[in-house]
């Protein structure tokens, strides 16, 4: 199972960190060790004093699929939710100014908070899928679907041009604006729709 994660997929989120906005779609990946499942606690990491959360929509592959034609990728998916793609600002931004990779800013274990799955078919409009985050109960983040620069079905046409997609895996699709810190007794609760699949504490 891999994790695939896209970057800078909202205008206003590459904005806020000062960064290009993508002509073709950014993505890394993080290990099967980064998932967090289950509503369990994430505990802060002690290498990072700047743990930021960032609200992802999140879809899981249902099919192998390998050079995937974007008209054809809707048959790849058929289960969403929401996720938190955390990120360790302060080493991100250390490996940025000097040119290196970012994985471990990225990568690390329980960096991939993952929500319950939904049926896409349980989903009033599939192309307009809005999302949000709470930080104790006060809204951080929103989103809706079509804001992305790039389409879920642009995505995994993308990125299967380059990695055989198998089915299990997860991609998590970029985050829109108002990313920030953690800290020690917070609570994260996201929502698709109106439903919350995802509700967890930092400790």
């Amino acid at each position: 199972m891999k994790i695939i994660c896209i970057g800078r997929n909202y205008a206003a989120h590459a904005k806020e960190l000062k960064n290009e906005v993508p002509t073709a779609p950014v993505f890394f990946m993080k290990p099967d060790t980064a998932l967090l499942k289950d509503n369990a606690p994430f505990y802060i990491p002690t290498f990072s004093n700047e743990i930021h959360y960032e609200v992802e929509l999140v879809i899981k592959i249902s099919k192998n699929g390998k050079t995937i034609l974007p008209q054809f990728a809707h048959k790849y998916y058929d289960q969403i939710t929401v996720g938190i793609d955390f990120t360790a600002r302060d080493l991100q931004e250390q490996c940025k100014e000097k040119g290196l990779p970012w994985e471990k800013a990225k990568a690390f274990d329980h960096s991939a908070v993952i929500g319950r799955f939904i049926s896409l078919s349980d989903l009033p409009k599939k192309n307009e899928v809005s999302f949000s985050l709470s930080l104790n109960k006060k809204e951080v983040q929103q989103g809706v679907s079509n804001q992305m620069l790039f389409s879920i079905d642009q995505i995994i046409a993308y990125v299967s041009g380059f990695i055989t997609l198998k089915t299990g895996d997860l991609i998590y699709t970029g985050t829109p604006a108002g990313v920030g810190p953690v800290k020690i007794g917070d609570r994260l609760e996201a929502k698709i729709e109106n439903e919350v699949l995802l509700d967890f504490e930092i400790k």
